[in-house]
């Protein structure tokens, strides 16, 4: 203090004075002036001290102003000097001198600080400098899925085009996991940066420039996955064909961002922040939590949208996408801090979870309500058949997941019966073979009431036949028959069948009852000959005229029924002709028998014609 440094020149003039005394002795003078210079020795050797402080806290400022012209200067040149400051700065506690303290460690803070803000300024430098990036196929996300679009008529839909995911994407994240997000050469570098600025204090400063740099290149990844930021409200109000496309990018940039990226994140936090405690998982957070809060906003913005059919399909994948990400989110959100961020993934889940089942009953629902408003021209395979069993075709690709979100609840008493059936048998009884079994039950139940819109008793046979084939070749020919099982399938082959052989009853009783004798007894006359023969002609041209309109899409079972109808008409009509040969004459012979064989093979092709000669006779 400025006071003791006055006591002590005080003491010593009083020393002098005294010494200089006529009335003390030789001894006491020479006592008194050994004193004098001891307190001239420890005020001399105290102000040296100080001195000598000033001189090397000015040499530290002059370096520290030498380094700030120099844009060249790596940092660890600033680091040398955070340690030569803070070695200065303690020796600033060995002083009495509590005013020439406070303006030696105000001087000396003033410098370092100079110090940090180059330091944070050479952080920002590495971290974007040195940013190392993920392969373009690290982030491809290649999918074959086709889209099933719902609208009332169902008629948006093409046939055999399945919906489906591809999942290759996983095995590139698992490898993609592994990458430094920053080049592993700087990573020593930036723990010594982190070191020197939290010894100086400064750690809030270090972490904040280090949040919101790394924030700035997981922002740069959003850019690069094309999710967009934006409201809930907004999302709401979007079409599905843009909607759909940006829940694709958001499956993609769940799977990336947390099995990927933020686990490289997390590893970088505590290679450079680890020593220093929870301070890393703070870091970590911060960088982390707005981008992954915006990706669960979108998917509670896609669940509480309409639940039309099409968007189960989105629904699945993002359920699936936050199960698949799971193991990999308890492990980077783990810390209290982290709590929130957690109980959102969480509720996401329940809230998709839900949507799903509504959706699931409600595209049951669509089905059994779909309506019958006007008959469906050629008596072809229905949109709705074609939807639904494409639809239910794509559903057993998510068969695991489906397991178990629809449960037993969702199905109907009505299907009880048809399950003790099951129950003995190979087919799977789980909960999604039941609703499957109850969606086509009630598809089958809707396809009736369409076929009831024809007029003609025939083409409702036609129908039906067209539609359950349908049904049992998409079963046999995809995973469906897992689901549905042989019992099923024979059941369903009965049913067309049966529609086959009433279409051939209904349609051909009547025109081969004219080919029929009264009683072999009864003599036929010529002129009841002729009259038959006349009428199997009309009637046969009428059949003719009218069901080559009419449609049977698949050829093998189109052959099969023209063979059918063959078999029933042309030997009736050969032994017919045969019986009473002698009695026809030439010109009552419309057609030959290589005639009707010619004509019947134009039957159900879809598009109507006229008989008016014969094949083979101008």
């Amino acid at each position: 203090m400025e006071e003791d440094q006055h006591m002590v020149s005080a003491a010593q003039h009083i020393l002098k004075a005294l010494a200089s005394s006529k009335t003390v002795s030789h001894e006491m003078r020479k006592t008194l002036l050994d004193l004098e210079i001891q307190l001239s020795t420890i005020n001399e050797r105290k102000g040296s001290g100080i001195k000598q402080l000033e001189r090397k806290l000015k040499c530290l400022e002059d370096k520290v102003m030498s380094l700030e012209k120099n844009d060249s200067v790596i940092s660890s040149e600033y680091l040398k000097l955070v340690g030569e400051i803070q070695t200065l700065q303690q020796k600033f506690d060995s002083l009495n001198e509590n005013w020439k303290q406070k303006e030696l460690v105000q001087k000396s803070n003033e410098i370092l600080q100079v110090v940090m803000l180059r330091l944070e300024e050479e952080l920002v430098q590495i971290l974007v400098n040195h940013k190392q990036y993920f392969e373009v196929d690290y982030m491809s996300f290649n999918s074959n899925r086709v889209d099933l679009v719902y609208d009332e008529s169902f008629g948006s839909v093409e046939d055999e085009r399945i919906n489906k995911v591809s999942r290759s994407i996983d095995d590139s994240l698992s490898e993609a996991s592994n990458i430094d997000l920053v080049n592993p050469s700087v990573v020593e570098d930036l723990k010594s940066i982190a070191k020197a600025m939290f010894g100086s204090n400064y750690q809030h400063e270090f972490c904040h420039v280090f949040i919101s740099s790394r924030r700035d290149a997981l922002d740069e990844y959003f850019v690069i996955l094309e999710i967009e930021r934006l409201s809930i409200e907004n999302m709401l109000k979007m079409e599905w064909q843009s909607l759909n496309r940006m829940i694709k990018k958001w499956i993609r940039a769940m799977k990336f961002i947390v099995q990927a990226y933020l686990v490289g994140e997390k590893r970088l936090c505590k290679q450079i922040l680890g020593d220093f405690g929870s301070v890393y998982q703070y870091c970590f957070s911060e960088i982390s939590r707005s981008s992954v809060l915006h990706l669960l906003n979108f998917g509670e913005a896609i669940a509480m949208g309409t639940h039309t059919p099409e968007k189960l399909f989105c629904l699945l994948d993002m359920y699936e996408a936050l199960e698949h990400v799971a193991v990999d989110k308890d492990f980077l959100f783990i810390e209290e801090i982290d709590s929130f961020v957690t109980r959102e993934f969480h509720n996401l889940q329940r809230f998709i979870v839900e949507t799903i089942k509504s959706t699931f009953l409600s595209f049951r629902n669509a089905i059994a309500t779909n309506p019958s408003k006007k008959c469906f021209p050629c008596g072809g395979v229905h949109p709705l058949t074609k939807y639904v069993m494409n639809y239910i075709n794509a559903l057993v690709e998510y068969g695991d997941s489906l397991n178990l979100l629809v449960d037993e609840t969702l199905t109907d008493q009505s299907d009880s019966n048809d399950e003790n059936n099951y129950e003995n048998s190979t087919v799977s009884c789980s909960p999604l073979a039941c609703n499957l079994r109850l969606i086509t039950t009630t598809l089958e139940s809707n396809l009736c009431n369409k076929s009831k819109l024809y007029n003609d008793v025939a083409l409702q046979h036609i129908f039906m036949m067209n539609n359950i084939h349908y049904m049992v070749q998409k079963v046999k020919s995809s995973n469906l028959c897992n689901f549905f099982g042989d019992l099923w399938l024979r059941r369903h082959v009965g049913m067309f069948q049966h529609y086959a052989r009433s279409y051939e009853k209904v349609s051909w009783s009547s025109v081969l009852s004219f080919l029929r004798d009264e009683s072999l007894s009864t003599c036929v006359t010529e002129r009841k000959i002729k009259k038959k023969c006349k009428d199997f002609s009309a009637a046969f041209g009428e059949v003719y005229k009218t069901q080559t309109g009419w449609s049977v899409p698949d050829k093998e079972l189109r052959e099969d029924l023209q063979i059918s109808v063959s078999q029933k008409v042309i030997p009736a009509y050969r032994s017919y002709t045969g019986r009473h040969s002698s009695k026809i004459d030439e010109k009552w012979i419309k057609y030959t028998v290589d005639d009707l064989q010619c004509y019947i093979l134009d039957l159900f092709q879809g598009s109507s014609k006229s008989l008016h000669h014969s094949h083979h006779r101008k």
